[in-house]
């Protein structure tokens, strides 16, 4: 229980953290700025895996507890928990953030601003070099104490420039709660398929290092 309950709070954090400084900055008429959304997203992203990593892993995202699942480090109903607990915290945080700016009409979601299909290509972009830094890092001894570092830099970096064209979600539940909210639903299937294709490519390139990583001269590559 203490696992999902780990989820549901850095999951709301997440969302209510990240979205609602694009709600703030949209009622503030850009006082939080576009940098300073991503620097909001990328430093809770750090703050939450800090927080819960030892209790959780602080997947505080669908897809990366799918990634877990495949690679055996959860059972099939320890995937629902997490799922479970990531959406009633994503819900959780969309829901006091419309109470408490009601005049928001979006609540901070991801709506493309350019076609479906670029929104949808780099959201799989965004979402496999997040996973895969993810990986990589986590799995070595040397780095690993560089997991939320990590995420949450990329996190920032990829809000930083591609936000103003696909909203940079990188994670289902952060955008179909406040979609659920405000009922703005139209393109939210990017936001679902993209992100789980983005980081089951990233597990498929990961594994295929770690078949063949013995192999590496250190030296030479």
């Amino acid at each position: 229980m203490k696992r999902y309950i780990a989820e549901y709070v850095g999951t709301f954090s997440l969302v209510f953290c990240g979205t609602g400084a694009i709600i703030i900055d949209r009622v503030t008429n850009g006082a939080v700025t576009h940098t300073g959304v991503s620097l909001v997203f990328g430093l809770i992203v750090t703050a939450m895996i800090y927080a819960f990593s030892h209790i959780s892993g602080a997947h505080i995202n669908p897809a990366v507890s799918l990634v877990m699942y495949l690679r055996k480090k959860l059972l099939l109903t320890e995937l629902f928990g997490y799922m479970s607990a990531q959406f009633t915290g994503a819900l959780s945080a969309s829901i006091l953030l419309h109470f408490l700016f009601p005049q928001s009409t979006t609540l901070g979601e991801t709506i493309p601003h350019g076609s479906d299909l670029q929104s949808f290509i780099i959201e799989f972009i965004l979402t496999f070099t997040l996973l895969i830094s993810i990986l990589q890092v986590s799995s070595h001894e040397e780095t690993k104490r560089f997991t939320a570092i990590t995420a949450g830099s990329v996190v920032g970096l990829e809000a930083l420039f591609a936000g103003p064209i696909s909203g940079a979600s990188m994670n289902p539940f952060r955008s179909l709660a406040p979609g659920l909210i405000s009922g703005n639903l139209q393109s939210i299937w990017i936001y679902l398929a993209a992100p789980v294709l983005g980081a089951l490519f990233a597990l498929m390139i990961f594994s295929y290092f770690q078949k063949n990583e013995k192999h590496i001269d250190p030296l030479h590559g």
